[in-house]
């Protein structure tokens, strides 16, 4: 039987490096249950891959941690539960960081779960040599292509262990690479018993944790009619109002800025769309044409009659790689003839390079020329008159760090021997920084194995 017939369960975070304001607001502003938190993107795992390389005790979101040490005293008071994935790749680092915050306030018998599997950097051979080939999902290469360049691999968990750590207590409960969907669905798996084969109402938590994984992007952010939506510095973060039988509500606090309405939850829905007949999650499959969507009052959209079906038995991998080096550098050149001044400019960059014996080709540069309609190039309609100025931005990228590198010392002697007008330089002199690429791929569930440890600080 359910433990309640209502939970509440919002998102406070809709990548790393969102406002902290959003989860501090939602404990403070209204009444909660389950507070989560997704800080992870594709790339994102790389960048902590490589900060735990540099230092064992990184690896994972240092916000995180901040975050807990304004609002712990008040965590605890009002009961609410975090559910984040900010472990990262190192979570038991994470965990000590927490633990020093709970001792710093004084507080004792605070219980942190880990849910660990989804770190498969040191077992690919050992995959490999099971049988996992590790395909492309885009591309259909294999990972052979670029296996010695691997950097992170994780796999898409799902969110029984969410369950299954908020079972045993735990007040926060920290994961690695999961479903972002997963950190909304799990303590409605916990709080309402649903079960593995309970697909419909697993569909429900999905695509309820779907709608607000991006934080403030279904509450007005982002959203097209942006002139409709009140007080956007104080927009209110989403909150659930979950129902044991699978349907739900969007909301947010009373008083908050933002909208919620059947349109920017629709705007949020298609985020990230592949076939919406069949979403695909290590959980369920979830239909995204099945339900009713409806306004129920102001800043309300209740969500009803989800269907949903039996879940594949792959895993999605996110692996990513060392792919190169990319420079990237701008000027702000403005006066009369902005636009041409800066394609001379541009031209006389690429000349001085070649005179020195550096030459890239088409697909190894890029010239862009902000302000006079880069960004919608085709589709956005541009002013007849001339801009008064523009922003240079020129990059060039390469598997040869030097030859990357030599590109930055040009841009700068634009400003004296240059055309006139250039104005503003960013950023100091262009350095050759690493580009990560991204490899998605499958694997057999019955290869991996999850693990729940909890921790009393």
């Amino acid at each position: 039987m359910p433990s309640k017939e209502q939970v509440l369960v919002a998102n406070g975070q809709g990548f790393w490096g969102d406002s902290i304001l959003g989860p501090i607001r939602l404990l403070r502003e209204g009444p909660l249950d389950y507070l989560t938190l997704d800080y992870l993107a594709e790339v994102t795992l790389s960048i902590m891959q490589k900060l735990r390389s540099r230092d064992p005790s990184k690896g994972y979101a240092t916000d995180f941690v901040r975050l807990v040490d304004r609002v712990l005293p008040e965590l605890v008071e009002k009961n609410v539960k975090v559910v984040a994935n900010a472990g990262g790749v190192n979570p038991m680092a994470c965990v000590e960081a927490l633990k020093e915050v709970v001792a710093k306030h004084g507080l004792r018998g605070v219980k942190i779960a880990v849910v660990e599997g989804d770190d498969i950097l040191d077992r690919i051979d050992d995959l490999m040599a099971a049988g996992e080939t590790f395909a492309n999902m885009d591309t259909g290469e294999p990972l052979a292509r670029v296996r010695d360049t691997i950097t992170s691999a994780n796999v898409y968990l799902g969110a029984f262990p969410i369950a299954e750590a908020l079972a045993d207590g735990a007040q926060i409960v920290l994961t690695g690479r999961g479903t972002d969907p997963g950190l909304v669905l799990g303590p409605l798996i916990h709080e309402f018993g649903w079960s593995a084969d309970d697909y419909d109402r697993l569909a429900a938590g999905t695509i309820a944790g779907h709608i607000v994984e991006c934080g403030a992007q279904c509450t007005g952010g982002n959203y097209t009619d942006w002139r409709d939506v009140p007080d956007l510095a104080m927009v209110g973060y989403p909150v659930i109002e979950a129902r044991a039988d699978g349907s739900f509500a969007i909301t947010k606090h009373e008083g908050t800025g933002g909208m919620v309405s059947r349109d920017t939850v629709a705007h949020q829905l298609v985020y990230e769309m592949g076939d919406p007949s069949r979403y695909l999650t290590p959980d369920c499959i979830a239909d995204f044409t099945s339900f009713r969507m409806r306004e129920a009052g102001s800043n309300r959209v209740e969500i009803e009659d989800v269907a949903g079906s039996a879940p594949t038995d792959t895993y999605k991998v996110s692996m990513s790689y060392h792919d190169g080096w990319k420079a990237v550098g701008q000027l702000t050149i403005s006066g009369p003839d902005a636009l041409d001044k800066a394609k001379l400019a541009a031209d006389v960059v690429w000349k001085r390079l070649a005179y020195d014996g550096f030459e890239y080709g088409p697909d190894e540069r890029i010239v862009e020329f902000l302000g006079a309609n880069v960004c919608h190039e085709g589709i956005a309609l541009r002013d007849a008159g001339e801009p008064s100025e523009i922003v240079l931005r020129m990059g060039v990228k390469g598997p040869d760090r030097a030859k990357v590198d030599r590109f930055g010392s040009e841009l700068v002697p634009l400003v004296t021997s240059g055309p006139p007008g250039v104005t503003g330089f960013a950023g100091g002199r262009p350095k050759a920084t690493e580009i990560i690429g991204f490899w998605p791929a499958l694997m057999r569930k019955d290869r991996i194995e999850t693990k729940v440890t909890v921790f009393e600080a």
